[in-house]
This record gives structure tokens, C-alpha cells and sequence, in this order.
């Protein structure tokens, strides 16, 4: 194996010790340190993420993409509000939960510990490198990042800051690590590292997810893609309805909670995609829609069947009508990807109904789907949203970065 990967996974070993027993009080100190220093070294970030930015450019990455990929004042700001909400936020390690006494006289209960080193694989978001670091800080976890090369520069220049807060702050710099070489070799070794890492969490498109799922020896947290949905129902109030479209399709179209697919009520298109049509096509976002709505949206294209399962992350949005909010749940759960999905409506028996039968790790009623993330969710940022069902699902927080196990109490008992 890569002697560079070999040593990153010894002195995360090392650093795991040490960060284990870390106080609450010292790990909220080193993030509110680390949040100031981000701010501090604002022009340093920009600079580095400046590069980074005229390089995709130049590679004719979409612009969606680029947005992602993007750094401003403004971000670096709410990278590190991420951090000081994670402060205020109790410390889930430590806690012992369900202590009950056995009739031998043996106290069994369980408690709350990290998962130890985590590797995260990510592609062009820097967000996830403060976001990363802090959530796995709090819960005690040493992490590996492994981003794409088209985030490199910016990458380097946050783990940096970070690091050289944390030799100030008097903790190990190898609570956080980055592997610099972005070769997809290197990831494929990275997967195979169980001997020294013990949870692997791929962020980024299906590629991505995909092939660490399918060659990680590691125990994998999936966060999948997001084909979300939107479903007007029949009694939906339509101005809302237009409202949360445009705001979940356009707000930010290169992220996984953004809008992919609108689904209508036979009985509201005449009203709705009109207004619709022109609203979304004063943001330049292309519509592709099906024989029944395509009539009422001027400008429109036939959508195809490949469309309704596509994750656009781009100014794109697939158009369907339908006669039933049982129609639409089908369509939804056969072409989702278990992400985020909507409804907008008045009538609570099809709410309940939505809410019941759309699988999705999160689903809404009149709100849009942009508020699946880890800050807005009040968890002060996220490790990635969870897909699967086992362990978690949904914006992953803090508990979702720790397991338990169970401590035992006696006083001589023997087994018999």
C-alpha cells in the first residue's frame, strides 16, 4: 500500500487516543477558535479557492458546479457559524443511556462513544472540510479527507488554518488530515485502509458514491444523490406552490436538496404552469416537459424518459402531470433516490398519505426541499445526508458520528 496513506493512517491511530478523552469544554474552545481563525484567514481561502474556481472554468465545468465550488466572504462566514452553533450544542459523548439492573445483581447499560477515525471522499464542495472537521472535533472522531482535484487548493488552505489553530490550541494537528494526492488510485487505496480507518463516507454524484460502496473494504455511510420531487396537489395554494418551486429549483441548483422534478394535478395545470413557466424561465431554467403540461409552458421541450430519474444539479427542471396523489407517490418512490420530496397541499388526508408512503429520508409538506441540510435541521452542520437506512438517515449531525457500547457494573458475579 502507499507508504503517504500508511503514514496518514498511523497518525490518525495516534491522534484517535488522545481525542477520545478530549473534554467537552476544550473541544468547544478549539471550535470557537477554529471558526475565528477561518474568518482571519478569509483572504488566504479566497485566493487558494480563486484558482480553483478559473481552473474549473477553464475544465467548461457547469456552472452549478462551479457554484459549489465557490468560496465568498460571505461562506467562509457560515462555514464557521457552523462551527459556533456546534459549540452550543451538547456533546453527545459520554452519555449513559438505559442503565438497568439484572436479578444477579449486574448494572448493564450503554455508552456513548465515537466511531473512532473517519474517511470522508468528497468532490468540489469546501464547505464539507470545515463542516467535516467540526462535527467529527465535537464527537471525539479523528477524520481523513480525500477531496477532488477540483478543490485542492482550497482544501489545502482550510485544513491549513484548521491544523494550525489546533497546534496553537495545544490538541493534535492530526485530528484532521487531508490526502493531497487526488488520483483515483489513491482513493481506491484509501477505501481499503479498515486496518486504520474505521467508517468511510463518500459525498459528491452517483460515480462517486458508487464506486466506493461497490470497492471500499470499509463499512460505508451512503449520502446519495438527490432526485427531489415537488407534487402540486389538486388543493394546493398555487401562489405558494409557485413560491417553493422557484425557490427549491433556482436558490441553488448545484445541491442535492434543490428541486429535480415537478410533478402537477391535472386539475391546477391550466392555472399553475403558465405562471410557473414564465417565472422559472426568468431565472434561464430550462423546462422538459411531458404531452399533458408542455401546452401550458411556452417554451418548453418534450421531456423524455430519462429525465425523470436524472439529477440535474442545473438550471433544469422535468415537468409531469398526474390525476392522483397516489400517481404521484408512485412515480416518486420509483424514480426518487430516497432524498427529499414534497407536497404541496390543503387537504390533510393527502398530506398524511404523502407523509406516510413517499420513501425518502425526509419529506415535507408546503415547505421546500431546501431545508434538508445539517444547519438549517439545527445540528449546526452536517457530515453528509444519509440515504440508507441503516445507522442513519438524513442529515447526519452529531449522534449519527457515534456508536456505543455497553459498560457493565458487578460486584463479584460469577456465571453459572
Amino acid at each position: 500500500m502507499n507508504e503517504m496513506l500508511i503514514e496518514l493512517g498511523k497518525k490518525a491511530k495516534a491522534a484517535e487516543d488522545s481525542l477520545r478523552t478530549i473534554s467537552t469544554n476544550k473541544k468547544n474552545q478549539v471550535l470557537s477558535a477554529v471558526a475565528d481563525h477561518l474568518v482571519a484567514c478569509s483572504e488566504t481561502l479566497l485566493k487558494a479557492n480563486e484558482t480553483d474556481v478559473s481552473n474549473g472554468r477553464a475544465n467548461h465545468m457547469p456552472e452549478g458546479l462551479v457554484d459549489r465550488l465557490l468560496l465568498t466572504k460571505e461562506r467562509i462566514e457560515g462555514m464557521a457559524e457552523g462551527l459556533r452553533q456546534l459549540v452550543g450544542l451538547e456533546d453527545p459523548i459520554g452519555e449513559v443511556t438505559g442503565m438497568k439492573k439484572r436479578p444477579n445483581g449486574l448494572l448493564i447499560g450503554q455508552k456513548r462513544v465515537p466511531l473512532g477515525v473517519i474517511g470522508i471522499i468528497y468532490e468540489a464542495r469546501p464547505n464539507v472540510t470545515a463542516d467535516a472537521f467540526g462535527l467529527c472535533f465535537k464527537t471525539g472522531n479523528v477524520v481523513i479527507l480525500k477531496g477532488g482535484s477540483d478543490a485542492i487548493h482550497s482544501n489545502q488552505a482550510i485544513v491549513e488554518c484548521i491544523r494550525e489553530t489546533l497546534k496553537e490550541q495545544g490538541v493534535t494537528e492530526d485530528a484532521i488530515q487531508l490526502i493531497t494526492d487526488t488520483s483515483r488510485e489513491t482513493a481506491g487505496e484509501f477505501m481499503k485502509m479498515n486496518q486504520y480507518v474505521d467508517v468511510l463516507i463518500p459525498r459528491g454524484g452517483k460515480g462517486l458514491i458508487k464506486a466506493v460502496v461497490n470497492q471500499s473494504t470499509i463499512p460505508v455511510i451512503e449520502t446519495g444523490t438527490g432526485n427531489c420531487h415537488i407534487y402540486v396537489d389538486e388543493t394546493a395554494d398555487l401562489n405558494m406552490a409557485a413560491d417553493i418551486i422557484l425557490n427549491a429549483k433556482t436558490q441553488r441548483v448545484g445541491v442535492c436538496n434543490a428541486c429535480e422534478s415537478l410533478l402537477v394535478h391535472d386539475s391546477v395545470k391550466e392555472e399553475l404552469l403558465p405562471v410557473l413557466a414564465r417565472r422559472l424561465q426568468e431565472k434561464n431554467v430550462e423546462l422538459r416537459a411531458d404531452e399533458k403540461a408542455i401546452p401550458f409552458m411556452p417554451g418548453a421541450v418534450p421531456a423524455v424518459q430519462e429525465d425523470w430519474g436524472t439529477e440535474y444539479l442545473d438550471y433544469i427542471l422535468s415537468i409531469k402531470v398526474v390525476y392522483s396523489v397516489e400517481e404521484a407517490i408512485a412515480h416518486i418512490n420509483q424514480y426518487n433516490t430516497g432524498h427529499s420530496e414534497a407536497i404541496i397541499t390543503e387537504n390533510y388526508t393527502h398530506a398524511q398519505k404523502f407523509l406516510d408512503q413517499v420513501d425518502a429520508a425526509a419529506v415535507y409538506v408546503n415547505a421546500s426541499t431546501r431545508f434538508t441540510d445539517g444547519f438549517e435541521f439545527g445540528y449546526g452542520a452536517e457530515i453528509g445526508i444519509s440515504t440508507q437506512k441503516l445507522h442513519a438517515r438524513g442529515p447526519m449531525g452529531l449522534l449519527a458520528l457515534t456508536t456505543t457500547k455497553y459498560i457493565i457494573y458487578g460486584n463479584g458475579q460469577i456465571r453459572q
